[in-house]
C-alpha cells in the first residue's frame, strides 16, 4: 500500500501520471506485478500541509508500506529511482519529494482472509 500526500491544487492534476510513475518503479525495482497497484492519494488544503523549509508547493510525501524482506540496497534503489523518474516525467525536483518506506513483518499484514506469513501464492518475491 502506498499513500501519497500533497497540496490538493498540485496533487490532483497529476495523480494518474504520478501513480503510473510510482507503479512502474515498483515493478522495475521490486518486481511487483501489474495488478498490485494499491495507491491512496491524500490531497490536502495548503493550510493543512506544512512542509520543511526550502520546499515548493509541489512538495509531495510518498509513504510505501511493505512486508519486511527487501534488502537495504534494493530499498535505496527504489527511493533513488523514484527521485529520478518523478523528476524526469513530472518535473518535480527531488528536493520536493519525500519517500518513506515502512516495513512490517508479514504476520502484520492481513489480506484475502489471511495474514501475510500464511500466503503461499504471491506472484512476486518479497526477499529481493
Amino acid at each position: 500500500m502506498i499513500v501519497i500526500y500533497g497540496i490538493d491544487e498540485q496533487l490532483n492534476p497529476i495523480k494518474a501520471k504520478l501513480s503510473d510513475v510510482i507503479h512502474n518503479v515498483m515493478q522495475s525495482v521490486l518486481g511487483m506485478p501489474e495488478d498490485k497497484r494499491a495507491h491512496r492519494f491524500i490531497p490536502m488544503d495548503k493550510s493543512d500541509f506544512y512542509a520543511p523549509g526550502g520546499r515548493s508547493d509541489a512538495y509531495t510525501v510518498i509513504e510505501i508500506n511493505l512486508m519486511a524482506g527487501r534488502e537495504i540496497e534494493t530499498q535505496k534503489r527504489l527511493i533513488k529511482t523514484l527521485f529520478v523518474d518523478i523528476e524526469q516525467q513530472l518535473g518535480i525536483k527531488p528536493v520536493d519529494i519525500e519517500v518513506i518506506i515502512k516495513e512490517q513483518a508479514p504476520y502484520q499484514w492481513g489480506f484475502r482472509g489471511m495474514t501475510g506469513d500464511e500466503v503461499t501464492d504471491l506472484t512476486y518475491k518479497v526477499n529481493v
